[in-house]
């Protein structure tokens, strides 16, 4: 468990580390750089580098927090990865299930594994599912994510990189909206920004803007349209 600087969550919780590139969003993946460096800092969780690893360890942690929060799983993986054993999911909803103070945030890429293991997990009131839409050929994810149990369905359309024409928000509950970061990162427009947000209004879908990125993501700011977006669900 950490404290996260991620605006729209309060901490990450990684009973999993390591995966692999799926699609063009994850290009330059963040948790890929930094569990190398981790590694090269000799720490253990991340001995093996970016490689799909369980920490069957951290299934207890959950139950040691004091206070309700709000957890983003898997920040350093994908839980849905082929490599994880569909048994340890289903450990990880245990958990998630047995802490209903908590609230669970899951993302993932992998819609066809999701799709493959939904029905066998306990979809409780506090677990959010999510799937990242980074452009037009992923849109299809959403269709996956619209067929799960989740309470909350949400979109992590981050890192934006390129327009979203034919986005279908029916059935969804929240979309995350932000620009690639990074040293070579790919630019996103605002228009593309602008139209998920018009499409959101036009369904009362809660919008959060995460930030334009680019080689200096902090001088970038988040501001659209001269304010800040950091609207969320409601928590149960």
């Amino acid at each position: 468990m950490a404290l996260s600087n991620i605006e729209w969550t309060q901490m990450t919780w990684n009973p999993t580390t390591g995966c692999t590139k799926v699609s063009a969003g994850c290009k330059y993946c963040y948790a890929e750089g930094l569990s190398l460096r981790l590694q090269t800092d000799k720490v253990n969780k991340y001995r093996n580098g970016f490689k799909v690893t369980l920490h069957e360890y951290e299934l207890a942690t959950p139950y040691k927090w004091k206070t309700p929060q709000l957890v983003f799983v898997n920040s350093m993986s994908d839980l849905f990865h082929p490599d994880i054993p569909t048994d340890f999911i289903e450990r990880v909803f245990n958990v998630m299930n047995e802490t209903p103070q908590h609230t669970y945030q899951i993302l993932t890429k992998r819609d066809e594994r999701l799709l493959q293991v939904c029905a066998e997990l306990n979809w409780t009131q506090n677990i959010w599912m999510g799937v990242s839409v980074e452009d037009e050929r992923v849109i299809s994810r959403i269709d996956s994510l619209r067929k799960t149990n989740a309470a909350v369905k949400f979109l992590s359309c981050e890192p934006l990189i390129g327009p979203l024409p034919n986005l279908n928000l029916e059935n969804i509950d929240w979309v995350i909206v932000g620009g690639e970061s990074g040293l070579t990162p790919r630019p996103m427009q605002k228009e593309w920004v602008l139209d998920i947000f018009r499409k959101c209004r036009a369904s009362s879908i809660p919008f959060f803007f995460k930030q334009w990125g680019g080689k200096d993501k902090k001088a970038a700011g988040r501001l659209l349209n001269g304010r800040t977006y950091d609207e969320m669900p409601e928590i149960s």
